[in-house]
C-alpha cells in the first residue's frame, strides 16, 4: 500500500511539473506550429510514461520493435491486462501514438489536456452514435499520418486470459487503409490487480508482431487473424 500511496503522490506531482510544458503546447497549437507542439508532447509523454513504470519497480522487456514500420501511420492493436498498459505503450514503443480512450479519462485534470493535444479520441461506449463518430474521426487522423492504439477487448482482463475482440476497433484500419501492428502485453496485470489499489513490481513482456495489411480482408476475418496472433503470444 505504501508503494501505491507514493505512486499517486508522484503521479500528481509530475503532472503539476509538466504544466509549463503544457502551456507551450497550447501556444504552439494556437500558432498552428504542429512540429514544435508534437516534439514537446512526444518528449514529455514518453518521459512521463517511463517514470510511472519506474515508480512501480517493474521491468519491461520489448521484443519485435523492428516490426514497427518507420514510415506512415499504423494501428496498434493490443490486449488489455491492466491500468499500466497505456504508459507501457507510450514509454516503451518508440513510434509516437495516441489512444482511443474511454470517456472517464477525460475527467482527470491536466492529464486529459495532454491526451487531447496528443490526439486521443474519447469514446463513450454507451453512445452508439458518438462511437461511430469517433471511429470516423480516428480513421481520418490515421490517414493524415497519426498512429493510434486500441484495446479491442474493451476492458481489462481479470485473470490475464484474452477476451473477445469487438470488431468496431478494426473499422479504423479498414477505413484508413493503414496496417495493423499486433501487440501482446504479458504480466502488466500483476502490477495492479483489477479492483485493487495495491501496486507491486512485475516483469512485463511486450511482444510486437509483424504488421498485418488490411486490404482485401473481411472485417471478421481480420478480427480473428489479429486475435489469433495475440492469443498465440500469450501462451
Amino acid at each position: 500500500m505504501i508503494r501505491a500511496i507514493y505512486f499517486f503522490i508522484y503521479f500528481w506531482w509530475y503532472l503539476l511539473l509538466t504544466f509549463p510544458s503544457l502551456i507551450m503546447v497550447v501556444i504552439f497549437a494556437r500558432k498552428n506550429n504542429i512540429i514544435e507542439k508534437d516534439k514537446i508532447i512526444n518528449r514529455v509523454t514518453k518521459h512521463w510514461a517511463k517514470s510511472m513504470i519506474g515508480v512501480t519497480g517493474s521491468t519491461v522487456r520489448v521484443t519485435g520493435e523492428e516490426n514497427v514500420p518507420l514510415e506512415g501511420a499504423v494501428l496498434f492493436v493490443s490486449n488489455h491486462q491492466g491500468n499500466f498498459d497505456i504508459p507501457i505503450m507510450v514509454g516503451f514503443i518508440d513510434k509516437p501514438k495516441a489512444f482511443i480512450s474511454k470517456l472517464e479519462l477525460k475527467k482527470i485534470p491536466i492529464f486529459s489536456i495532454w491526451m487531447k493535444h496528443l490526439g486521443c479520441i474519447f469514446l463513450d461506449r454507451k453512445n452508439a452514435r458518438q462511437s461511430l463518430g469517433a471511429i470516423d474521426q480516428g480513421a481520418e487522423l490515421l490517414k493524415k499520418g497519426y498512429s493510434y492504439v486500441v484495446f479491442p477487448e474493451g476492458t481489462r482482463s481479470k485473470d490475464g486470459t484474452l477476451g473477445m475482440f469487438k470488431p468496431g476497433s478494426f473499422k479504423l484500419a479498414i477505413k484508413s487503409g493503414v496496417p495493423i501492428v499486433p501487440v501482446t502485453i504479458k504480466g502488466s496485470r500483476n502490477m495492479m490487480k483489477k479492483n485493487s489499489f495495491i501496486i507491486r513490481p512485475a516483469f512485463v513482456d511486450v511482444i510486437i508482431s509483424p504488421p498485418i495489411h488490411v486490404q482485401g480482408v473481411e472485417p471478421n476475418e481480420l478480427t480473428q487473424k489479429v486475435r489469433a496472433v495475440i492469443e498465440n503470444n500469450l501462451r
